[in-house]
């Protein structure tokens, strides 16, 4: 892996964790439409932070989510779950942000941050294990 691989993974796994955050506030303020968006936002900035150590980046959404999938879930990399769980995450976010007529409940949001921090987390130990994150036992990352 370059320096230049390395730093963009650390930069979109940043923007993941802040976007997880942001998910968060939103739900506590009920902003649900807005927290299911951000939690969306979350995992794939965690999938794109992976995609940046083998310095491949893709400007559809779905070309990101394939490649993840084809290369990093069928392969084992990652449990099939992580493939399972990032669709629906799509499909909830593309519904609250584009059905007319969406009403997002707190339900619904809750449980949207939880399967993004789920992946997020998971990408998270990936990254620890090939050494570009360091973790410690609070669950703390800090970049090496």
């Amino acid at each position: 892996m370059t320096e230049k691989q390395r730093d963009l993974c650390i930069y979109r796994f940043e923007k993941a964790e802040e976007t997880i955050r942001s998910s968060k506030l939103c739900m506590d303020n009920k902003f649900f439409k807005d927290s299911i968006n951000r939690s969306y936002y979350a995992a794939f900035y965690a999938v794109k932070a992976v995609l940046a150590l083998e310095d491949l980046d893709f400007k559809r959404h779905k070309d990101v989510i394939a490649y993840f999938n084809q290369h990093f879930v069928v392969t084992e990399i990652f449990d099939r779950e992580v493939g399972r769980k990032l669709a629906r995450l799509q499909k909830k976010r593309e519904a609250s942000d584009y059905d007319d007529f969406f009403v997002a409940s707190m339900d619904e949001a809750d449980e949207q941050l939880g399967v993004a921090s789920f992946i997020v987390g998971t990408i998270r130990k990936y990254l620890v294990e090939k050494a570009v994150w360091q973790g410690n036992d609070v669950g703390e990352i800090k970049s090496i």
